[in-house]
């Protein structure tokens, strides 16, 4: 089992930025390739971003490349989701997940943590 809590979530202007956290505990952290999804009322869970476990490959969503950055650390067993230029349609509960292998499918995740709210107002 890995449990993942996240954090870092809030209300932020359009054009600004948050950092997400994603905490992991339990079986090696270093093992898994950490992705974080997000959804929206009323819509499906979609992928932003994934990170391989060694973090030397990384993976985005059309949607976010080059305003959003994953990256993690290993010794602290942590994973995080940078989010810059924010726009109002990145609203959504994010979550973070676990997988064995880089995937951008959701279903490829095996843990996943609570979710955090991110608000963007215009």
């Amino acid at each position: 089992q890995v449990q993942l809590v996240e954090s870092g979530g809030g209300l932020v202007q359009a054009g600004g930025s948050l950092r997400l956290s994603c905490a992991a505990s339990g079986r090696t952290f270093s093992n898994y390739a950490m992705g974080w999804f997000r959804q929206a009322p009323g819509k499906e869970r979609e992928f932003v971003g994934a990170i391989s476990w060694s973090g030397g490959a990384t993976r985005y969503a059309d949607s976010v490349k080059g305003r959003f950055t994953v990256s993690r650390d290993n010794a602290e067993n942590t994973a995080y989701l940078q989010m810059n230029s924010l726009k109002p349609e990145d609203t959504a509960v994010y979550y973070c997940a676990a997988a064995r292998f880089l995937t951008s499918q959701v279903a490829r995740y095996d843990y996943w943590g609570q979710g955090t709210q991110v608000t963007v107002s215009s």
